[in-house]
Order: C-alpha cells, then structure tokens, then sequence
C-alpha cells in the first residue's frame, strides 16, 4: 500500500508558451519562475500560491487540515537572448539580482527583474555549470560558480558578481566530465564511464562506482553538506559523501532516470513514464505517480517542480502528521515511527515532542489491538502514555470516583475491549493478562505518577477476577486501593481473607477480624488460607490495639488453648510491663483455662525466669492436679502423665521458690513418691528421701541421681554426708534381698570419690572381700595420693614464691639510700627533716605525707605526679 506524501498541481501551462515551443529547463526562486525554451527564450513567471478549502473524510485518529494548496501563474515578461539554439541551463542569485543562463556554450549574467544581459560579463566554452551549494568564499556579494569547459578536460571555479565573472581556479580531470555538483572544494563528477569525487584545493581525486555506458545520462546531484545522489547501475540512486564512502543505503528506482529531487525525508525520481517516491529514512518506495513526456524534475528551497514539454507541475509535500497517521490508519507502524523519527529536523523540538508522543501512543494502541503485547508495551513507556487510557479500554476497572476523560482527538477508535477483540473471550483473557503484568511491572514507578489510586485499583479488580496469588502481596505492601470499589469487587468474587487485608491496610482492624473470625467460623466461605486461624492468633499477638485483643481472646482459646496462649507468650517484654497485658492479669483471665494457663506459667518461670514464688508454686500445683487428674480417668494416657511428671519433676529440682510443705501437703496420700522425695530433699530431709527412693520405691539409680544433683555447688564433706548416708540406707536392712548389696557396692565402685574412705570401712560388712571392693578402693586411694601430691605442689609453689620475696629483699639492702642535705623531696621540693621516706622504684625519694597525699589523690579520681618527671 502506497503513502500519499506528495499532490502534484500544475502550476502553469501551453498558455504563456508559443506553439510547438518546448520547455529545456527551468529556475525558480521565491515567487519568481523562470523558463528557458527551445526557441531561445526566458520567461519569467510570478509563481502565486492559493488555498482552498476541501472537505476530507478523516479516520477518528487522523488530524489534518481542511484546506489545501494550489498555484497559480502570471507572465511578467519574456526575453529573447538572440541565439539559435535552445537555453541549456539557468540558475539564480537571488543576492545579486542576477540570472545565469547557459545557451549555446555560453554563460550570460541577466538581471533577474527586467533580464536584461549586464555587459561583458559572460563565459564561453561551457558544456555546463553549477552553483556552489556550500561556497569557501563567503563574500555574500558573489557566488560560486563551476563549470565544465567543452574545449579541454578542466573544471573551472568562477567568483560571479553583479557586473562580472573572476576565474579562481581550473583544475584538470582524468577524463572529460559531463555532470557536475559542488561541496565546498569538493567536486563531484560523471566521466565517461564512471563518477568520482575531487577536492580541487589539494588534488586529490576519489573513484566513487562505474555507470553503464547505455544509460542516458549520468545523474549527479548534490543533496546535503558533504553528500550527492548519484544514478548508479542497476537502477539504483546511490548516496555518496566526499569520501568516497555510502552512509545510506542505495533506493531502488528506475534504469532510465531523467532527473531527481530531495525534499527531506523522501527522494523523487523522474523517468518517461513515472514520479516515484523513495524515503531516504528506510529507502522504500512509497509512492508513484504518473507523468508522462515528462523531462525536467528539480527542487528548489525546498519546493519540487516537475516539467514536460509545454507545463510545468508543483509537487506539493502533505504535511508529516498527516502522513504519519495515514501510515498508521493503514497499521504500518514501523513506517509510521521512522518517518516521525526523520521528521525531528523539520519540526521545533518542543513541538515535535508532543506530536512524537502522540504517535508513539498511537502506534502503542495499534499494536495492543494486534495482541502484540510486548511492542504495545514498550511503546506506551516510552511514550509516557496516561495509563488510565489503557485501563479505560477495561469495562469496569476504573474507580467510579475517577474523573478520567480520555484525550481528545482520541488515541484509537475502540470504545471497550469487547469491541476491540470482537467478543472473543481468549483474546479478552490475553488483554486482561498483559493488563495485570504491565500494571505490576509500572505501579512502582515513573509511568503511574499521580495515578496510584486508579493502577491499583484497576489491579486489585484483575488479580481478584483471575484469582491471582498476587493479589495478597498487593494489600499486604503499600497500596492506593480505592476502598469502596475494592471492598464491592472483593465481596462479589468471595475474596473474604483478601477484604480482611484490605480493611487491615486501612486501619479497620476490628472490621478485618470480625471477618477472618467468621471465615474460621463457617459462616463466610473462602479457603484462601487453611491456617487462617493461626493467622489470627498471630494477629492477635503483635497487633497493639490492646481492646481488640481481650475482645477476641476467649474466642480463640475455645477454638485451642495449647494454640491461643502464643497471644500472650509471645508479646513483648514492654507489653507485658503495661496493665493490660500484666502476668497477674493474663494469670487471672486463663483460670477457666487450665491447659493455656499451664503454658502461659511455664513461659513465665521457665522462658522468662520470672523469680516470683506464687507464680512457681503455681505451677506445680497445677502439675499436680493434672497429673492426679489424667490418672483418675477411666483410660488414662500413660505417655501424657509421664511426660507431665517430667516436667514437674524438673520443675521441683530446679526451683527454689515454690511452697514446698504446701506442695508435701498436696501430694500426700498419692503415688507420687519420687516428686515427695524431691520435696523432702529440698526441706535437708534427706533420710527421708532416700527412705522413700530406696526402700518404698526401689529406685536405686533415682536415689544415686538424688544424691548427685542435691550435691551440685556443694563442699565435698556434704557430697560425702549424703552419699554415705545413701550407703547406710543400702546396708541398713536386715533381710535376705540381696538388691540392696549389690547396689551398695555399685554405688562404692561407681563414686569412690565421693566417700571418705576411712568412714566407709567402719561400715562395711567383715564379709566383703578386697577383691569386691578393688575398683572403689583404686580409685579412694587415686584420689587420695592426688589430693597429696597437689597439697605437695601447693606447698612447694609458696616455698618458692617466698624465696624469690626474700632474693627481691636482699637485692634492695645491697644499694642503700644516702641521705644528705642536699637530698630534696621529688614532689614538694622540700628537704627531709628525719630519715624517713618513700622510696619509688625508679630510684627517686619523697616524703612519707607526700607520698600518701598522692596515693589518697589518685584513689579519689586525682592525678599523681609523674615522679620522674622534674619541677
């Protein structure tokens, strides 16, 4: 599909020509035409523009103008130069009021107004000539003209004033020349055969590519500073720059070119039959117009001007922006985009910003529409699209407290997605899909500044309608959720955890749990979270609103003690200093609770080593009463008393605080005979308790463990008093059981330092013999030589340590102090009055009060004077 970027008009026709009189070339320069014929005729022309207007029939994103240009002609006058041959070339300085006309091999200098020939200033022996688009000059009062001489193989450079025409420079050519273009000092050339460049100020010359010999003629035209449009083979338009070098790539045109023009960004080509239309941003044809017979295209300051023989026809440029939305009316979006990107030279760049934005959202749409999600997303951030006009698209998804209006003239021509994607729900879902990625990947950024409310929203409304894990992130982290349409959507798809969430990030905390409560309750369904439950009880326990705690605590210790009092263990030390959340208090409200005030006891003592006495006495006694408890059921759980007697048993050993006769008290007639023992062993009741390990219950390694622990952190004749007195309730019975023997001497055998050996004989059967008794005699008599020899050792290090007292004592009276007259006190200055005084181990003297006043000074927070230090 073709771009209309070009309206051909004709701007004048046979009428201001005699007949059979054709046009051989043309100038034009402002509103002034010139025509040279083949009769040897100027005509000046005054070219006048007109607009009129025109209705169009616009798409709903196309902007353009509703008038359009035409041009109309006016003869001034005519001038016949006087030759035979027809005029070749002309070319206006319009500076100098001139008009150069090559005819018949000579340049002639006319005035541009009335055309008369301005006397003696004319060139001959021209085959033809150029102006220097880019003059070395600069004197604004002449031009630059070069010329191909038709006599010798050279290339003159003229400086052409009003009245004159100075040679500057001639430089000769490898071959005869027959096209020219000019840059500055550089020439580009068509040989015979080939085109090369030169730079007639150094010399040097440049192949460029060879043409075919059978084309009709080579075409070399200059087109920007440093850069020529060359006809090369194959019916290509070759760019070149003064390097010899091609920084575009070639445009494919015609093999028989006439003639070419520039008009940015867009090269037109003339052949017999066609004006084609190539863009120089991506080298693409993109229009083609008919003309026949035609035989001069030239563009002059911009304007392009097409002639045939008898007219002369105006190509006038539509405008880029309408351009631009043809291109992408016609879904040509990367056509569209590189001609906006080439048409930034042309356009203010202020004003170019807002129209590239424009098109960029535009082009973003188009793409969206085409499900071609990540162009569509790559175009709306950099064109730094209002994202509520892609929301928009969305039924529904809008806050309906948004005052949104889409812009005008609008981005696209779809009122909703339904129209868009024609009802098929799989392309709603993919739009809905890409909706809820891109509206995560800009929530946090740049692109949704000032649009908070209506991307979260909108994203809320998605994740819930996908049911979406993404959705619990969202109101967990910091969100702008429009709360009325939040909570409607969120109720209408049963998302009852998420609207707790909701009202929690908006501090309605009472409302969240009220909802949560009646999820875990049955009366609202939403299995979001299986452990919502637990949830809340750790919501419970870091929320600060202390009255919503005590208003849900009973609640959740119905549903499970062992679980609802982390409520209260869990909390900070800094609550439980406040009165709400004191241990007394939780204390008092869980006595209808007896398996969560059991855990919240064992925080206190054992986590939190809380040294009050009710709080320890407590949780024994309700040690006690569950273990007496479990064991009156009709089917007690064994493993459950055990592991309850466990923990009571270390209770009792480890703490020091509980009533220990009122806990006597408790157990008294029961079965708990090792708890009894432990409690005797506390009271220094120690006969009795091993009374009742070692005779009640049979229990020797509970009684050698009773005597281990209640022997921790003591001295050794205490150790040995209750091991000893453990021996004598072994031996003690006067019966047959032969179990009370055997552990006697296991106990000597196991622990023979914890005896005094000498006590222990005494009370050994006559009976036993050495051999029975050799492991705890060994080890008695280890400890025993050991206990010697470390005295020994003692004994020795202080004998030594007195030695070298008594060496340092003999080594001081061996350098006497002298004290003389002239001996002076070294922190008072002072002369001794007695021989009495300090002496400090660097050699120096002072007086005893002096002495002591320094060492009271320092003991106080003073300084001492350094003593070696002089004053």
């Amino acid at each position: 599909m073709s771009v209309q970027a070009f309206r051909l008009v004709c701007a004048s026709g046979s009428t201001h020509l005699s007949p059979n009189i054709h046009i051989e070339c043309l100038e034009c320069s402002g509103h002034d035409l010139y025509l040279g014929t083949s009769d040897c005729v100027i005509y000046h022309l005054l070219l006048v523009e007109e607009q009129v207007s025109e209705p169009t029939g616009l798409s709903i994103v196309q902007q353009t103008d509703q008038t359009v240009n035409s041009f109309v002609t006016t003869q001034k006058r005519q001038r016949q130069l006087g030759f035979k041959k027809p005029v070749c070339e002309l070319r206006a300085a319009s500076a100098l009021n001139r008009l150069l006309v090559l005819c018949d091999n000579t340049i002639s200098l006319l005035c541009s107004d009335s055309l008369e020939t301005v006397p003696g200033a004319k060139i001959r022996g021209v085959l033809t000539f150029t102006l220097n688009e880019n003059p070395v000059s600069g004197d604004p009062f002449s031009v630059e003209l070069c010329l191909i001489s038709s006599k010798k193989r050279t290339v003159q450079i003229f400086s052409v004033g009003q009245e004159r025409a100075q040679l500057i420079r001639e430089v000769a050519t490898p071959e005869q020349a027959c096209t020219i273009a000019v840059d500055g000092h550089y020439l580009c050339l068509a040989l015979n055969s080939r085109y090369i460049t030169l730079n007639y100020n150094t010399g040097h010359c440049q192949d460029l590519f060879p043409y075919p010999t059978e084309q009709k003629r080579p075409l070399v035209k200059w087109i920007s500073r440093q850069e020529f449009l060359l006809a090369g083979p194959g019916g290509l338009g070759m760019f070149a720059t003064v390097a010899g070098i091609s920084e575009r790539a070639p445009v494919r045109w015609s093999d028989n070119v006439i003639g070419a023009a520039v008009s940015f960004p867009y090269v037109l080509a003339l052949d017999e039959e066609f004006i084609t239309v190539h863009s120089m941003l991506d080298q693409q044809k993109k229009q083609t117009l008919p003309f026949k017979e035609g035989n001069i295209l030239q563009d002059f300051e911009g304007r392009v001007i097409v002639a045939s023989c008898n007219a002369v026809y105006i190509l006038i440029p539509l405008p880029l922006e309408k351009q631009i939305q043809d291109l992408l009316s016609s879904q040509r979006v990367d056509e569209a985009l590189v001609l906006a990107k080439g048409a930034r030279r042309n356009i203010p760049k202020e004003k170019f910003q807002v129209m590239y934005r424009k098109i960029l959202q535009q082009a973003g749409f188009i793409q969206f529409a085409k499900l071609q999600f990540l162009e569509a997303k790559d175009l709306f951030r950099s064109s730094q699209l209002d994202i509520r006009e892609l929301i928009s698209l969305y039924p529904l998804l809008l806050p309906t407290s948004s005052t949104f209006i889409r812009a005008h003239p609008p981005l696209h021509e779809y009122a909703d997605l339904n129209q868009l994607t024609r009802g098929d729900q799989e392309k709603v879902m993919k739009c809905k899909r890409f909706l809820m990625s891109y509206l995560s990947e800009i929530r946090n950024t740049d692109v949704a500044n000032g649009c908070q409310e209506d991307v979260d929203t909108a994203l809320l409304k998605l994740y819930t309608e996908a049911d979406h894990e993404s959705l619990l992130d969202l109101l967990v982290s910091e969100n702008a959720c429009q709360m009325t349409d939040s909570t409607y959507w969120l109720e209408k798809h049963k998302k009852y955890f998420a609207l707790g969430l909701l009202y929690h990030y908006n501090k309605q905390d009472a409302t969240a749990l009220q909802i949560w409560v009646r999820i875990v309750n049955g009366d609202l369904e939403d299995n979001t979270r299986r452990d919502l439950y637990e949830y809340i009880i750790d919501f419970l326990t870091f929320t600060k609103d202390q009255d919503l705690v005590w208003q849900y605590v009973d609640w959740a210790l119905q549903k499970s003690e062992q679980v609802a009092v982390q409520i209260f263990t869990k909390r900070s030390a800094e609550e439980h200093m406040q009165n709400s959340f004191c241990p007394d208090k939780i204390v008092s409200h869980l006595c209808k609770y007896r398996k969560a005030l059991l855990l919240f006891l064992e925080h206190l003592v054992m986590e939190k080593t809380l040294k009050k006495e009710k709080y320890h006495t407590h949780l024994a006694v309700l040690y006690v009463e569950e273990v007496l408890l479990c064991k009156s059921m009709d089917s007690p759980d064994d493993e459950q008393i055990e592991e309850l007697r466990r923990r009571l048993q270390n209770l009792l050993r480890q703490s020091d605080l509980y009533r220990v006769l009122l806990l006597i008290d408790k157990i008294k007639g029961t079965d708990l005979h090792l708890e009894r023992a432990i409690l005797h062993g506390k009271l220094e009741e120690h006969d009795q308790a091993l009374e009742i390990l070692v005779h009640h219950l049979k229990d020797f390694s509970a009684a050698e463990s009773y005597c281990i622990w209640n022997s921790e952190g003591m001295d050794t004749p205490h150790r040995q008093r209750l091991f000893q007195l453990l021996l004598s309730s072994y031996l003690s019975p006067a019966s047959d059981d032969n179990s009370f023997l055997v552990a006697a001497v296991d106990l000597l055998n196991n622990h023979p330092t914890n005896f005094d050996a000498a006590s222990v004989l005494h009370l050994l059967p006559e009976s036993w013999s050495v051999q029975l008794l050799s492991p705890f005699l060994s080890g008695a008599m280890r400890e025993h030589v050991h206990a010697l020899r470390m005295s020994q050792i003692a004994l020795g290090l202080a004998k030594a340590e007195n030695v070298i007292y008594k060496q340092e004592k003999i080594n001081l009276r061996e350098n006497p102090i002298v004290l003389t007259e002239k001996k002076f006190c070294h922190i008072c200055r002072n002369p001794f009055e007695e021989p009495v005084f300090v002496r400090y181990p660097n050699g120096h003297i002072v007086h005893t009060h002096c002495a002591a006043n320094c060492h009271l000074n320092s003991s106080i927070g003073g300084h001492l004077p350094n003593p070696c230090k002089r004053t």
